[in-house]
């Protein structure tokens, strides 16, 4: 086929690829309630796996054999009920009614369409559906309509939507759950790397250099930060992301989005602390405002955010 032949002013318009995003929010909001959920579960299984190995237990930790013995009875019919679950994919189950059960019918699924259909309750209990299920629709929709319009209707743009589709997903998954999971963020840093490389985003040394200093900076703060303090104050999942981002973005605006990120997040912070809404650990994710960081840059360009800073 010859891709120059094509006219992607139709195909990659931003009506198009605005509906294109409300399908993949969709997709995005399975992903967000179900990776962290098969992490869980993969991890537990694998900790289940090692616990029940009496002799290696006590011969790491100096406990009798006959403590660890107990411990690894327990342990293994704990592991025997995660065997029985019922298999978590993206794709199985079905979607279901999180009071109820009801198995969503095709039409109550579509993309924005659907909860509106429903009046935002559930077809069978009446249940109230949670708004974020739309908003992530909409946001994701209205995104890959502005990349559409921001980097015009050429197959590169296509790569922006995915930058930005798991960077949305990174983002809701760490605000629900600290976890910034790697099977997402590594798939990021090496597309951006390859896109580079293939000349499809930015310089492929710009890239490199982007995501080794994305990585190493936040590290390096996190290394020192543990060292004088005695405890870890950033997870390797920040330092990841960043290094996504530089990847994708380049070296320049990692200081931008860092910035950014840190003033926002000290905001959000002491309004939930002033609210009394800070989660367990009194902390607040640091994803979510580097995504946000990275989304400004990226709508804005770096021409426009180097002279919001008076760098230009």
């Amino acid at each position: 086929m010859d891709f120059a032949s094509i006219d992607w002013s139709a195909w990659l318009s931003p009506w198009v690829l605005g509906i294109f995003g409300l399908c993949i929010g969709s997709f995005l909001n399975v992903v967000i309630h179900r990776l962290p959920l098969m992490l869980e579960r993969q991890w537990l299984h694998e900790s289940a796996a090692q616990l029940i190995e009496a002799d290696v237990m006590a011969r790491a930790i100096g406990v009798p054999r006959a403590e660890t013995e107990k411990l690894a009875k327990a342990v293994d019919a704990y592991g025997t009920k995660i065997e029985a679950l019922a298999p978590l994919t993206l794709s199985k189950p079905r979607s279901r009614c999180p009071h109820c059960g009801h198995q969503l019918r095709w039409h109550e699924n579509l993309p924005l369409v659907g909860w509106l259909r429903l009046g935002g309750k559930c077809a069978a209990c009446k249940a109230p559906i949670s708004m974020r299920y739309p908003l992530v629709e909409a946001i994701t929709g209205l995104a890959f309509a502005a990349l559409s319009w921001r980097f015009g209707a050429q197959p590169t743009t296509l790569l922006w939507c995915g930058f930005v589709a798991a960077l949305l997903a990174l983002a809701l998954i760490d605000w629900d759950t600290t976890l910034l999971p790697d099977a997402i963020n590594q798939p990021l840093l090496w597309a951006g790397l390859i896109a580079a490389a293939m000349g499809w985003t930015i310089p492929l040394d710009k890239a490199l250099f982007g995501a080794v200093a994305g990585y190493m900076s936040l590290w390096t703060v996190a290394w020192l930060y543990e060292k004088l303090r005695g405890q870890i104050g950033m997870a390797p999942g920040d330092f990841k992301l960043l290094a996504a981002l530089g990847a994708w973005l380049g070296a320049s605006m990692l200081l931008p989005i860092i910035l950014g990120a840190s003033a926002v997040g000290a905001v959000v912070g002491v309004a939930m602390k002033a609210s009394a809404s800070l989660r367990e650990g009194r902390y607040v994710p640091f994803g979510p405002f580097l995504v946000g960081g990275g989304l400004v840059v990226l709508f804005a360009g770096p021409a426009t955010v180097m002279g919001w800073l008076g760098w230009a």
